[in-house]
């Protein structure tokens, strides 16, 4: 996966066929993409480009690195693989997600979530909270 590029610092117009042409001058590019925001389907400033050998990942960053473009100037290395991500939180009868909260635990009572707390069927609550008394929530049945 030598031949996977990280292009970081793109300006936020970017689209695929730009960076499709910048980056042919370096090699066959085989994938391009430009990671976008998912409720404004605007580009968040980076992307992705693959080329079709690692030799032509190398020439494309000893061309293009610190090379301005649209008025930025581009920052590239080669990709790192993804990570692993957990999943999300969980839930079960009667106990509600609710999360996280801003104090130091214990009496602090600035959290959420918890044995009846929060979930579904008509037990609303959870969700943590930043001050005094804040979170937790929900009916106890």
């Amino acid at each position: 996966m030598e031949n996977k590029l990280y292009v970081g610092n793109l300006p936020y117009a970017i689209t695929d066929a730009d960076l499709q042409a910048l980056f042919a001058a370096a090699g066959t590019v085989t994938s391009v993409a430009v990671i976008k925001d998912r409720e404004t389907g605007r580009s968040k400033g980076f992307a992705f480009v693959e080329m079709s050998t690692a030799e032509e990942a190398q020439k494309a960053i000893s061309l293009l690195n610190g090379k301005d473009f649209k008025g930025r100037p581009l920052n590239l290395s080669i990709a790192r693989p993804r990570e692993e991500r957990g999943g999300g939180g969980g839930g079960g009868f009667n106990r509600g997600g609710g999360g996280g909260g801003y104090g130091r635990g214990g009496d602090d009572r600035r959290g959420g979530g918890g044995y009846n707390r929060g979930g579904g069927n008509d037990r609303r609550g959870g969700g943590g909270g930043y001050g005094q008394n804040r979170g937790g929530g929900g009916r106890e049945w």
